[in-house]
């Protein structure tokens, strides 16, 4: 047993440290981490998809409240009765920072504001969306930390050598185990999954050519597929954890990868390739010089009677026989 315990993975006996009347969180370091490396990444990618750069900071602005947002009311929703059961404080669901972030509801409300950030600055969400995929990746392998922190979320008991401590005072409510017991660290499979998911979209991404939303379609597959696993690991409370066998979360997953494999194949059919801009048609429109739809139309018009003049056939002949003198000229020039 003690040859074993020398390789346990030990929990951080404190997941705050005070900075003056200040609290700093481990669980919030995680998750500002990973933001922010999302954000990086995304930059990068959208810029060499023809972007410009700081389009993605501005887009955060709009996606990262309202993803932070969906991610905690779908928390809420899947464990409501950690906060409106008998003898608890709704008041606590409020309380973001001692954890509890569902990701399904992060990305599903961030998509939104995503979205009506795009549509503010004339660009096209898909390939928006195809940018941030990746890095969304990365940030939810880096924010996975925040629950070691936090002594949350791990799976069940386990003997293999890299078993995660957990306290007594983080076991389940309803469960206890022999004094020395180790769990699945799950918060570790799950970012080491992110990880190789990331250099696998990636991959996919340039080996395919994807593009109108197939990147973000492909994150979600690789990433339910791990999920799904690491879900049934699990040990936690979370309301409707049982159904027809499955925890909610791992239906959640299998669902979503459906959705998104049959995404991939109508959006191949419909939109091979990728797009040739990354900016909505009418912006394109609105930076267009504006003279140049009164020139058309002043060269193009006839008269007024709709007539065309007589003498337009010699005018070409005259346009023609002019056309070489005046290409020497450009040229001499």
């Amino acid at each position: 047993m003690l040859p074993d315990l020398l390789f346990t993975i030990p929990s951080p006996s404190d997941g705050v440290w005070d900075l003056g009347p200040v609290p700093i969180r481990g669980y919030a370091l995680c998750i500002i981490a990973g933001i922010v490396a999302a954000i990086w990444i995304g930059e990068r990618r959208w810029v060499a998809r023809g972007g410009n750069a700081g389009d993605v900071q501005d887009i955060a602005i709009w996606a990262v409240p309202f993803g932070i947002v969906g991610a905690r009311a779908y928390h809420v929703a899947t464990d409501w009765g950690r906060y409106f059961g008998d003898g608890e404080n709704p008041v606590t669901a409020l309380y973001v920072w001692r954890g509890g972030l569902g990701i399904w509801g992060g990305v599903a409300l961030g998509a939104v504001g995503a979205y009506l950030g795009c549509r503010a600055k004339g660009i096209k969400f898909l390939p928006m969306a195809d940018a941030l995929a990746p890095g969304v990746l990365v940030a939810q392998a880096i924010g996975r930390w925040g629950n070691w922190f936090n002594q949350e979320l791990y799976g069940r008991p386990t003997d293999l050598p890299w078993g995660l401590e957990i306290d007594r005072a983080h076991w389940p409510a309803d469960r206890t185990f022999e004094a020395g017991t180790t769990f699945h660290p799950t918060f570790l499979y799950e970012c080491l999954w992110n990880l190789a998911a990331f250099v696998l979209v990636i991959w996919l991404e340039r080996r395919f050519r994807l593009g109108y939303g197939r990147v973000m379609a492909v994150y979600v597959m690789a990433y339910t597929a791990g999920r799904g696993w690491i879900e049934y690991l699990r040990i936690d409370d979370v309301q409707y954890n049982d159904v027809l066998g499955l925890r909610f979360n791992v239906w959640t997953s299998i669902v979503l990868f459906v959705a998104a494999a049959i995404y991939v194949v109508v959006s191949t059919r419909r939109h091979p390739g990728r797009e040739e801009s990354v900016f909505r048609d009418d912006a394109a429109a609105a930076s267009e010089p504006e003279n140049t739809t009164e020139d058309t139309t002043e060269d193009t018009a006839g008269p007024e009677d709709g007539t065309e003049p007589a003498e337009d056939a010699d005018a070409q002949d005259d346009s023609a026989e002019d056309a070489p003198a005046a290409g020497k000229v450009s040229t001499e020039d």
